[in-house]
């Protein structure tokens, strides 16, 4: 069986094209945030706040006490930390309570929870311990059990959810040591001989991979008379021969996760595990991470909690100059800034939520956008709560235990939050992907008025259609409900929380405008205004978090429940949120990215080395990337089956 020998080679435009074949290309349903980066504020797409049904609640709330008795008696997160290793007693609890099938329907054996109780149990264990919390979010979903419900036929369901949902941990394998976000140059094969596949190739970052027993695998399939070829989903059994876990990495944080580094030699996959046809795993991966991408923000509220818990309680025991430190100015800023923002958080999250168990709306800019922007702001929830501490933010919990302290762990926090910038698309990256959805509509109309490869008669009717879709829509632009005093008035109740509604309708109107201008100056090299198209997507992150935490105050309010208190922190969010929204807004047209080129240029070319010496490099030798040439392993196999 012949297998390539190395990495495809592609352009940059041949790697756009495969993402861009990998896309959902419709909008068959109405989705708030497209509308909003278009200019119209579909508030009616959210309010009133969509909410679970009474009997998926009580469903949910009854998993989610069973879990919380869990979390407090059987997981020891600081013997998890020191030893890097979750126990397999733990692992086999919560195999036992179901927690391993919440997302699998009640048919195959799992609990069926909803997307809204799914994210509060994975917040829920997360508090208790992040690589617990990672363990079932990789397992669930975007391992083998969401792409399978999402594509899987029945007879595959059948057999592997229901061992998904009590007994098999699951792990998702895309990524390779030299191909992260640019899928195109994937190396993976996998070769059709009969009735199976036969797989070639090398997996980075596998997280579950080092204990799974089911593998959601991306490889390349050849073109060939019986099918199209391209990047392709299997379910692989990990016991499968010529299957070698050859490293289990370690990392900065989140030191609990089982998380390798996997190789195939001609491991032979029944043609019957491929997961929708051939060349559609991009695709299918991509439809995944829509809702899978939500488990990371389930992550940061869970630490904004806690951030703010630890915040209050120390910030009234630490007395500094004869108050308490939370009285001190610079220290109540940041833990205001804690608290309005995991309200905004929690309020992102459980409306994206409830919209992805509704179906009533396309999500795939909200999911994105709730990553992003609950990923930043955790991160910068956790940095300030480790200022607040001051020197004992900085000391790990096991040395404030020592010396008879509570052990607090702060740095820990720091530390495990990190990733979430990085896992399932890079901030980087998810600027990109929502960019490129919010502009869909820009770039549809504009079509071959910017395709370099087009003829000039094209071109000349590509720009008369854009002159009629332009001169309906650019009018629309200029005033709106946002200019009128008594609009949404009925966010009116002591804290006035229409001001900030209208601020959304008329910056979403302004965040357009700014859209068409920049596709006006730049066209088809607009694509290429990265920093421009970032702050773009992080103005619409904000106004949709604005958004999100008005309507939830009022859902509370409604329901009686803490809504007072809850339109102060809404209207605290929003007041925080305006000022990032003017800084972004200011930094479209006044940045340094013509500078920032050019030095990035120098650095390159080696013009500012002499700015490097005085120092001594502790890196160790070897490759910057290793070798992973297709070919039998020669390490042991560090799989470790938990029973």
């Amino acid at each position: 069986m012949s297998v390539p020998s190395s990495k495809p080679t592609v352009t940059e435009r041949e790697a756009r094209q495969v993402a861009e074949a990998a896309r959902e290309q419709d909008w068959r349903k109405p989705s708030f945030a497209k509308e909003l980066f278009l200019g119209r504020f579909r508030l009616d797409l959210i309010h009133p706040h969509p909410l679970p049904a009474a009997e998926d609640a009580e469903r949910g709330e009854e998993f989610l006490a069973k879990l919380r008795v869990f979390c407090e008696t059987r997981i020891d997160a600081a013997r998890i930390e020191r030893e890097a290793r979750i126990p397999d007693e733990v692992i086999a609890g919560l195999k036992e309570l179901g927690a391993l099938g919440m997302k699998i329907d009640t048919k195959y054996g799992g609990l069926g929870l909803t997307q809204v109780y799914y994210n509060k149990a994975l917040a829920l264990a997360g508090s208790a311990c992040p690589a617990v919390g990672v363990l079932l979010s990789a397992h669930q979903s975007i391992g083998v059990p969401q792409p399978l419900k999402l594509f899987g036929t029945d007879e595959q369901k059948a057999e592997f959810l229901p061992r998904c949902a009590r007994t098999d941990i699951s792990a998702f394998l895309l990524t390779e040591p030299d191909v992260g976000s640019d899928p195109a140059r994937l190396a993976t094969s996998a070769v059709r001989d009969g009735d199976a596949y036969v797989l070639d190739g090398v997996k980075l970052w596998t997280t579950n991979g080092v204990i799974a027993d089911l593998l959601v695998v991306m490889a390349r399939v050849p073109k060939s008379a019986e099918g199209k070829g391209g990047i392709t989903a299997f379910v692989v059994e990990t016991d499968s021969p010529g299957i070698t876990v050859e490293n289990r990495n370690a990392f900065m944080g989140l030191r609990g996760i089982e998380n390798g580094v996997t190789r195939f030699h001609q491991v032979r996959v029944p043609a019957a595990n491929r997961i929708g046809p051939e060349g559609a795993g991009l695709k299918i991966a991509l439809t995944t991470l829509n809702t899978g991408r939500l488990s990371l923000p389930a992550s940061c509220v869970a630490a904004g909690k806690w951030c703010l818990k630890i915040a209050r309680e120390w910030s009234a025991a630490r007395e500094q100059w004869g108050r308490p430190i939370a009285e001190h100015e610079a220290v109540g800023a940041k833990i205001s800034f804690i608290a309005a923002t995991t309200f905004a958080l929690e309020a992102v999250l459980d409306l994206s939520s409830q919209m992805a168990d509704e179906d009533r709306n396309d999500i795939r800019i909200e999911g994105a956008l709730a990553k992003l922007f609950a990923s930043e702001m955790g991160w910068l929830m956790a940095d300030e709560l480790v200022q607040i501490r001051g020197g004992r933010g900085f000391e790990t919990a096991e040395s404030l235990a020592a010396r008879g302290e509570k052990a607090v762990p702060a740095e820990q926090v720091l530390r495990d939050l990190r990733i979430n910038r990085i896992f399932e698309g890079s901030t980087e990256i998810m600027h990109l992907l929502i960019a490129r959805e919010a502009v869909d509509a820009h770039l549809k109309v504009a079509g071959d008025l910017i395709d370099p490869d087009k003829s000039l008669q094209d071109k000349a009717k590509a720009g008369a259609g854009a002159g009629v879709f332009y001169a309906k829509w650019l009018p629309k632009l200029v005033a709106g409900s946002g200019q009128l005093p008594g609009t949404y008035g009925e966010f009116r109740h002591g804290v006035d929380l229409s001001r900030h509604l209208r601020y959304v309708e008329r910056n979403a109107r302004k965040l357009a405008r700014s859209t068409f201008y920049a596709m006006s100056r730049w066209q088809g090299r607009m694509e290429t205004k990265q920093g421009f198209l970032g702050r773009i997507v992080d103005i619409g992150a904000e106004l949709f978090a604005m958004s999100a935490a008005c309507v939830r105050a009022e859902l509370l309010r409604t329901q009686g429940d803490h809504g007072r208190e809850a339109y102060q922190l809404a209207d605290a969010f929003c007041e925080q949120s305006r000022i990032r929204v003017e800084e972004l807004f200011g930094r479209l047209w006044t940045n340094t990215d013509a500078i920032d080129h050019k030095v990035v240029k120098g650095v390159m070319g080696g013009a500012y080395e002499w700015l490097e010496q005085g120092i001594v490099d502790p890196s160790g030798d070897g490759p910057w990337i290793v070798d992973t040439t297709p070919g039998p392993s020669k390490a042991d196999n560090l799989h470790r089956p938990v029973d």
